[in-house]
């Protein structure tokens, strides 16, 4: 990994630049994936996934034999961890919950916002080389208790055709039993226009590659709405001289092996630990399956040195990070200063692969800079708030004159009489 020590303010930009494809490039294939599945439905997935993921499909649903099956084949000792995380991941967002409550803004003026679930919503979940089974706990686990009335999972097949069991079984454990067999930006496309097999949905979850992504931000011009730009993945490890050397390269390397265009980025306080912590990483990197992935997400990764704590701070703000390991002496000290990011974790022992998969909080998080301005999905991602207002004669009556003032000066007459009519009659 590259060093860099003090870096200026004019050079902060280029240090946070994240790897990615050509977007002419990335646009237009994106493009034309989803106009096929538009015009031809699953004719076109089916085409799509030869090409793509050189499966020849028989069926795009994944069968209740094929779900039941994977329920028995899972090892005891996987399906217990996958027990275990949906527990804590479900009282998490349980306890995200609001109450109605009712606000009279003045005497016979009520008004309240009440939550409701999406009607129809849509899970994508990668597959390929990294089947992941625990984004189905943290996005159907939400969607379940939010109750939304019908949930959608798209996944990529392997090479048999079939869909990983683990996926299976946490999608059937979260009670989601309509899984289909697409993956990349031809599944969005299925699940944002619908075909033949797979019904369209309102909003879309899940992160992806560039593709993935590329193409939820695509269907938002066509009403859809999407979780978040989650993109690929990438964590921001800030240490001092009280972190573990090893505790940090594992750190890095558990994102860096998500994919070879994830972004690693280390931060710390003194040169001095760089040489301990790249030792480490070429160490653990030799023994890592996935090392060809790693080694070259490390390539576009970066080590940055702030002697000055406060300009760290303003760096780690500035980069955003998807996930933030404050690995240092005063972490929670240093994590109330940290206004942009997608999840935190504080100390030498808090990794953040727990959050990854069992501690309770939502892995799916925005990445490229948009924790500036998204949060990562909770339960109220799967809601949305309709407002209501109540008023009796008598609110009508103070609150209405305030309204034909208002409407009159915006030279909106018809706003003005629908006010002045209802308090005419009342005064009659």
């Amino acid at each position: 990994m590259k060093i860099t020590i003090n870096p200026s303010r004019s050079q902060w930009n280029a240090l946070c630049t994240r790897p990615q494809l050509g977007l002419d490039f990335l646009e237009g294939a994106v493009r034309n994936v989803l106009n096929r599945v538009k015009k031809s439905g699953d004719e076109a997935l089916r085409e799509l996934t030869l090409q793509f993921d050189q499966v020849k499909l028989n069926s795009i649903a994944a069968t209740t034999e094929e779900i039941e099956r994977a329920q028995k084949e899972l090892p005891e000792e996987l399906r217990h961890a996958i027990n275990t995380a949906a527990s804590n991941i479900r009282k998490f967002h349980e306890a995200q919950r609001r109450e109605i409550v009712q606000v009279e803004t003045m005497p016979g003026v009520t008004c309240w916002r009440k939550g409701v679930a999406i009607d129809k919503v849509g899970i994508y979940i990668p597959g390929g080389s990294a089947p992941l089974f625990s984004t189905v706990l943290m996005l159907a686990i939400p969607a379940q208790l939010a109750g939304c009335r019908e949930i959608i999972l798209c996944t990529p097949p392997d090479k048999s055709g079939s869909v990983n069991a683990a996926i299976l079984y946490a999608a059937s454990l979260a009670g989601v039993t309509r899984i289909f067999k697409a993956g990349g930006a031809q599944a969005i496309a299925a699940m944002a226009y619908g075909t033949e097999t797979i019904p369209s949905v309102y909003k879309i979850f899940g992160p992806g590659n560039q593709y993935v992504t590329k193409a939820k931000q695509l269907v938002t011009e066509e009403g859809i709405a999407i979780d978040m730009p989650a993109g690929p993945s990438e964590v921001l490890v800030f240490a001092d001289e009280t972190a573990s050397p090893a505790f940090v390269a594992a750190d890095l390397l558990s994102q860096a092996e998500h994919g070879e265009d994830s972004q690693v980025m280390l931060v710390l306080k003194s040169a001095a630990m760089a040489q301990q912590i790249q030792s480490e990483l070429e160490k653990q990197l030799a023994v890592l399956p996935r090392k060809a992935i790693a080694k070259k997400a490390l390539t576009h990764s970066n080590t940055v040195v702030f002697e000055n704590e406060q300009e760290a701070i303003a760096f780690i703000n500035h980069y955003a990070p998807e996930h933030l390991i404050i690995n240092t002496a005063n972490p929670d000290e240093i994590a109330e200063q940290i206004t942009n990011a997608g999840s935190v974790f504080l100390g030498n022992y808090s990794p953040e692969a727990i959050g990854d998969y069992a501690s309770g909080t939502n892995h799916t998080l925005p990445t490229n800079g948009y924790a500036r301005a998204y949060a990562g999905v909770s339960l109220e991602s799967f809601i949305k708030y309709i407002t209501y207002q109540k008023l009796t004669k008598e609110g009508l009556q103070k609150l209405g004159p305030v309204v034909e003032v208002m409407a009159r000066a915006e030279q909106l007459e018809g706003h003005k009489n629908a006010i002045t009519i209802r308090l005419q009659s009342l005064n009659s």
